[in-house]
Order: structure tokens, then sequence, then C-alpha cells
């Protein structure tokens, strides 16, 4: 059995054999290993052949599993491809301090890898397909954007502070003017719609692909009830030229949510500059940055 600690929040294979044997014993003794790829907000194991555990780092993290055990089971029946089934969710015991979760494994690889994908333009399609099915589910009685999802789903303006400051951090890198340009204009295209559905999240390492296609969609810890121009950023982070319009046709949002999520992906592009010290991270969002700056141009 891998023991080996990943440094957060004192998770291990280990810490997850002793919550599993003693919250639900009749998966206790199944082997415990890591994921090859994982996240930052949550340690992934799997836990035999057809589950995993899926540990929060953070107490801030630990607000999304209560969520996902009620509402997932509810909107996968509504959604065109597969999401995590939730199996069990754990308490806090054996000295790890938040709730938990154990899923039912899905198969897939994550779209990272572009050559993964048989038809790019394709899978956008898909991609929009799910984020217009998740919009159109039930909201009644779901969670109200806010700190669970870290903001998504909430005007862009709550961040309005942090982006101003990256703005000066990044004098010498980014057209502060012509982002100020894109920011203000997705400050000003205030939504004025019905609260509906979204991710919060939708990026290439939470989609899985099999056989060439978009076989699931995972990590709904940052979903909610509110605005869902931020479920558009992926237009810029993973889609260009055909396969972004093709997007963009195929999820077929109005032009003020077009303004919201250019000012999320420049936000997020921005962070992630400023914080990573990735060179090819940084490359990739300089190109976000300047991808949201030519295409606010263009409709300005």
């Amino acid at each position: 059995m891998t023991t080996t600690t990943d440094g957060r929040a004192g998770i291990d294979a280990a810490l997850v054999s002793r919550l599993v044997a003693a919250q639900f014993p009749r998966w206790a003794g199944l082997p415990v290993t890591p994921v090859p790829v994982d996240g930052w907000d949550n340690r992934t194991y799997r836990l035999g052949d057809k589950m995993t555990a899926r540990l929060p780092t953070a107490a801030t993290y630990a607000l999304a599993v209560s969520k996902e055990t009620q509402w997932l089971p509810r909107l996968a029946p509504s959604l065109p491809v597969a999401v995590p089934p939730i199996l069990g969710e754990g308490a806090a015991g054996e000295g790890y301090p938040f709730p938990w979760s154990i899923r039912g494994w899905l198969p897939g690889e994550t779209a990272a890898d572009l050559g993964r994908i048989a038809d790019l333009s394709q899978f956008a399609v898909s991609v929009a397909e799910f984020i217009r099915a998740l919009q159109a589910c039930d909201t009644t009685g779901g969670p109200v954007a806010g700190e669970h999802s870290f903001y998504r789903g909430c005007p862009p303006a709550h961040y309005d502070d942090e982006f101003r400051r990256y703005r000066t951090e990044l004098d010498t890198r980014v057209d502060a003017a012509r982002a100020t340009a894109v920011w203000d204009a997705a400050l000003a295209a205030e939504w004025r719609g019905t609260p509906v559905w979204f991710h919060g999240d939708v990026a290439s390492g939470n989609l899985l692909v099999e056989d060439g296609k978009l076989a699931a969609v995972i990590d709904f810890g940052t979903s909610g009830v509110g605005d869902p121009a931020c479920d558009l950023v992926i237009a810029w982070t993973m889609f260009s030229g055909e396969s972004r319009e093709a997007f963009r046709r195929a999820v077929a949002q109005d032009e003020g949510m077009w303004a919201r999520a250019r000012g999320w992906a420049l936000w997020k592009a921005m962070l992630t500059i400023t914080e990573s010290s990735d060179a090819d991270q940084v490359a990739a969002n300089e190109r976000v940055i300047n991808d949201v700056i030519a295409e606010h141009a263009g409709v300005a």
C-alpha cells in the first residue's frame, strides 16, 4: 500500500485507509493509491478499482463536500455526460479535520492533452451543450453563489481590488489601459438574468476524454446558482480559432455575458501570472490576456 504524504493537511494513503476502515467498514482493506494527476483543492485516491476517496486540503475547500453530496445526484440525470457519482460522505476523524467523500470512479483522461481529442471543434460543442444543460437544471433550493463558490456566479466587481493590484504588479507585461477597458466593460455589463446553475471551473483538467470525446465533467466544488459568465472562460483557456467559434455559437450567450466572461478570464490570467513560477503556465496566460484584449477591441 502506498503511504506517500502529499504535505497538505497531513493527507496520505494510510490516513485514507484508516478513515475508510472506521467509517465505511464494508470497503475496509481495499487498496488505496494516489491518482496520477491530482488537484490542489483536494487530494484524490483510488479506492479499489471502482471508487475514489476525495479529501479537501483546507477548510475553504471543505465547504464543497456537502454541496456536491446533495446536488450532484440531482443534477446528473439532466446532464449529457457523466458527473462524479457520490457513494458516501465521511466525517472528520483519525486526526483529519474536514468532511470528505467517496465517489465512483469515472473512466477517461483529462482534456489537458489536446492530442486525446478527436475533433476539437466538436469537443467545444459538447462542452457548450453541457453548460447549456446545466443552466437548464432546476435551481429550486440551490446554493446561491458566494463564499462556497469562491464568488464565481457573483458580479466580477467582487475582485475589483485584486484586478487593480495585479494591473499594477504586471505593469511592464500587460497593457494596463487596454486591460482596464476590458475590466470596465465587464463591470458595466450588469447581469439581470434569472439565476441559473454554473459549474465555476470549466477547465481542461476537469473535462474527461474517452475515445476522443467528452465523457465526463468533474469537480463541482465551485458550482452554484447565479451568473454563469465564469463558465465561458474556457473559450480562451482551451479553445482558439475554429474551436472557439464553434463553442461561441453552441453556447449561445448574449454579448453582456461575453463581456463579463472576458473580465473573468482577464482576472484569472493576471492572478495566475502573478502567482506562478512556471514559464509555460505564464506564457499560456499571457496568450489568454492578449486574446481577450484583442477580442474586446474588436467588439467595442
